[in-house]
């Protein structure tokens, strides 16, 4: 399954969207599907009335009923090819205009669309009478009608955007990308390519050469000390601007990645999501594009590789070279070991309460899960080096661990951070044949995990147990989150509200 597109060398624009194209309804490449059953009645239907003849008459000359003729032109039923060429030649055309996926006119597609939306269950469940197309009825009240069901279509699917909605695409997210060893060659050529057109030849990308990314899209990137809280960056797509904080947050992402991210939906041609789905895709894709940039594949392999040789292979090394932040490092290692270090490995980002905030994992360790396979959430083994790493004391360097699990034994590394919501750990590990490319492999520490066992370290001690479960009544901390859909509109968790009154306040600004 594809993450991502086949990009064109130079970027275009999004692509306007179709009347009546249903939130969270497949792009499929038109020109190479061919047109669905209703685009094609149309067309017949286009076509016949065009040349003045009725359904009697087309019916003779090709040799069916009438009846077989509305059904076809309905999308009811799908013509034989033989019939197809037949009703072609009556018509006097080539079997391909018969055969064009894009409804021949803006009044068919919105025919398509509402005919579509009347077809749906949740059409259905309302119980309402359905409104045929026919030509008596006005244009504007075809276009009202379809703008109502695409409202409703997008109401209903904020409606469904739980919590656990949110999980089962993680789930699928990741399981992706473990099927391609994080790995996205799309994306890598692409990052590579523009990265190099701005200047990059080695190191750190600077915040110039991304500038300059931006200025060959017609984009200008300013600093603002009044971003709304509920966004990271804005873009103001009529004026050219991209909108920045004046600094980074410690522990989320520097500048020059939010600035990139914000760059990779020009680039990818993304449209507003339709789903939390698309959302969530869309955000793996330009995470990943801004990683390729400020680390870009020829110089992060022949980095890596050196290292590899030199077994001094460390995620500390990898950050300060290229000037990221540890995450992004880790996780830009996730994307390059597998492919062209022939190194299968784990990443784990852990909570100081012991909960996964983000994982991978391709080398086979047994992260936990629940019954629908999402990690989001779950506790790790204390036993764990993402997990004891949050109780040492010394956390300037990273930390290193063997670790027995029942799946085999694994090495990691692990380093621990402090953002605006606490400490954290970020872990990268390795099965224990694969630890000897690594700083850190002589490490004595190990420890032993017989987890999901709940011996391990979830049951308390028996003499614990019998002291203070009768003698205790402790109170829990509630998540607010626990009790929440997840945030609705196109940009899930945005205020537009406020993103609108910033952008009318920068627009009319004297300095600009």
């Amino acid at each position: 399954m594809r993450l991502v597109p086949s990009f064109r060398q130079e970027p275009t624009a999004p692509p306007a969207s179709r009347p009546g194209a249903q939130p969270g309804e497949d792009r499929p490449d038109a020109s190479a599907a061919g047109p669905d059953a209703l685009t094609l009645g149309r067309q017949v239907r286009h076509l016949r009335t065009s040349r003045g003849l009725t359904l009697e008459q087309l019916g003779r000359a090709v040799g069916v009923t009438p009846s077989l003729l509305s059904l076809v032109e309905n999308g009811r039923r799908e013509p034989r090819l033989s019939l197809l060429r037949d009703v072609a030649t009556a018509l006097g055309v080539p079997l391909n205009d018969l055969l064009d996926p894009e409804p021949p006119s803006r009044r068919a597609a919105l025919e398509i669309a509402l005919d579509r939306a009347q077809r749906t269950g949740s059409f259905a469940r309302l119980g309402l009478p359905t409104v045929r197309a026919s030509r008596s009825v006005p244009t504007p009240v075809l276009e009202q009608l379809v703008g109502l069901h695409d409202e409703l279509a997008r109401r209903e699917l904020e409606a469904i955007a739980t919590p656990e909605e949110a999980r089962r695409v993680n789930t699928l997210l990741r399981v992706e990308r473990q099927e391609r060893d994080n790995y996205l060659p799309e994306l890598e050529d692409l990052a590579e390519r523009m990265a190099r057109a701005a200047g990059y030849t080695s190191g750190p990308l600077t915040h110039r050469a991304v500038s300059r990314m931006a200025e060959q899209l017609g984009l200008e990137i300013r600093h603002v000390d009044d971003l709304p809280h509920s966004t990271r960056t804005v873009t103001d797509l009529e004026h050219g601007r991209i909108y920045l904080p004046p600094a980074s947050t410690p522990g989320g992402h520097g500048l020059r990645s939010l600035a990139l991210q914000a760059i990779a939906h020009r680039v990818l041609r993304h449209e507003r999501p339709r789903s939390y789905e698309e959302f969530l895709r869309q955000r793996v894709e330009i995470t990943y594009f801004a990683s390729g940039c400020l680390m870009p594949r020829s110089a992060a392999v022949e980095f890596l590789e050196q290292r590899k040789r030199s077994k001094e292979l460390a995620i500390e090394d990898f950050r300060d070279a290229f000037g990221v932040t540890h995450e992004a490092a880790a996780q830009r290692f996730t994307s390059l070991a597998t492919r062209h270090l022939d190194i299968p490995l784990h990443f784990l980002r852990v909570g100081d309460d012991g909960s996964i905030f983000r994982g991978y994992a391709n080398d086979g360790l047994p992260l936990p899960s629940d019954v629908t396979g999402a990690i989001e959430g779950q506790q790790v083994c204390r036993r764990w080096g993402a997990r004891e790493a949050l109780s040492r004391r010394d956390h300037a360097t990273e930390s290193y661990q063997y670790t027995d699990t029942p799946a085999g034994t694994f090495w990691c590394s692990t380093q621990v951070a402090v953002a605006a919501s606490g400490k954290f750990s970020l872990s990268v590990g390795v099965p224990f044949a694969a630890a000897k490319w690594f700083r850190g492999r002589d490490t004595t520490v190990r420890r032993v995990s017989t987890c999901p066992d709940e011996s391990c370290c979830r049951r308390p001690p028996a003499d614990a147990q019998a002291r203070w479960a009768d003698a205790s009544w402790p109170s829990a901390r509630i998540h607010q989150q626990v009790f929440s859909a997840l945030p609705t509109g196109a940009f899930p968790g945005v205020d537009a509200t406020e993103v609108y009154a910033f952008l009318d306040r920068h627009a009319t600004s004297p300095d600009d």
